[in-house]
């Protein structure tokens, strides 16, 4: 045995606990739900029998399915460009501190490490519409505040609200890209008579645009399996008393499968959320290297 053999046996042998781990619980699990996605498999009883396509002929048939997707769909919209540009702003805020800066980065990115139940338990409290902390605030201002958990207008704001205390890791991203960013080239443009706003437009944001295309897929991808959240702010009661509105796919999902014990639509329904991200991160994968700047790249 050669030794680039022996080093690449040495290598397989370190990943194998993540190979096994992998095959067992995510590739595994993947073939297994497809596999109950054409049966209707009840937990209750332990029963299995063969559905065909009907798992998947009712979930165009569901009302909730439809709805639940539409509120998931309106959320993603509303979170992944707030997110984008509350995580941007910050970061160069920060890049341009330079005494301090490593306090700043560890308070913004400390929500980031706190537990999405704790957080949600929190902001249940401040978004109370009559003596919630941010309605009392506003009231400061003469600002009369809504009703955040149960006017259905304003429920996905008030989860893109809690959405965005926890933007630290977008923004460390960010800010690790904006360091990468050659001092030079504002130097130049500074020469040229560039302002700061041309700066940012021409330079800053074509030189981050690896970054900003990480980010949007990531955030895209986790905004459709938007699930802690409104879970404990409104289903975590164990009723179907919520508002519609607060009712996202990922949860009707669990309801299916954990209290009507459906884990055959349920796996169909999974499926078809993994379909749904799948092309859209194809299409923002083909629309963002129209745009992304690869250095050395022509």
């Amino acid at each position: 045995m050669n030794q680039r053999t022996r080093e690449a046996f040495t290598g397989y042998l370190f990943i194998t606990p993540w190979i096994i781990g992998f095959l067992v619980f995510t590739a595994g699990a993947m073939v297994y739900s497809l596999v109950i996605s054409f049966t209707n498999y009840s937990l209750a009883t332990g029963a299995a029998t063969p559905a065909g396509l009907d798992n998947y002929a009712e979930l165009f048939q569901d009302p909730k399915v439809a709805m639940s997707l539409g509120n998931t769909l309106f959320y993603a919209v509303l979170a992944v460009p707030a997110e984008i540009i509350v995580a941007l702003a910050l970061a160069l805020v920060l890049d341009r501190i330079s005494r301090g800066a490593a306090f700043f980065r560890t308070v913004y990115y400390l929500p980031k490490m706190t537990p999405a139940v704790a957080t949600a338990s929190v902001f249940f409290l401040l978004l109370n519409g009559n003596t919630g902390g941010v309605n009392r605030f506003l009231e400061t201002f003469g600002i009369r505040g809504p009703q955040w958990l149960v006017d259905p207008a304003w429920i996905k704001p008030s989860i893109v609200l809690m959405t965005l205390w926890t933007v630290g890791g977008t923004m460390v991203i960010f800010l690790a890209a904006l360091k990468n960013v050659g001092v030079e080239l504002y130097e130049v443009a500074s020469i040229d008579g560039a302002g700061p706003i041309r700066k940012f437009f021409s330079i800053t944001l074509p030189m981050i645009s690896g970054a900003m295309f990480f980010n949007v897929i990531v955030l895209s991808i986790a905004a459709f399996q938007v699930f802690d959240q409104a879970y404990v702010l409104f289903w975590r009661d164990q009723t179907n008393s919520a508002p519609d509105a607060s009712l996202f796919y990922a949860i009707y999902l669990f309801q299916q499968a954990f209290r009507q014990f459906d884990f055959g639509f349920a796996a169909a329904m999974a499926w078809l959320l993994f379909v749904i991200i799948l092309v859209i991160s194809l299409i923002q994968t083909k629309v963002g290297n129209r745009f992304v700047y690869y250095e050395g790249s022509r």
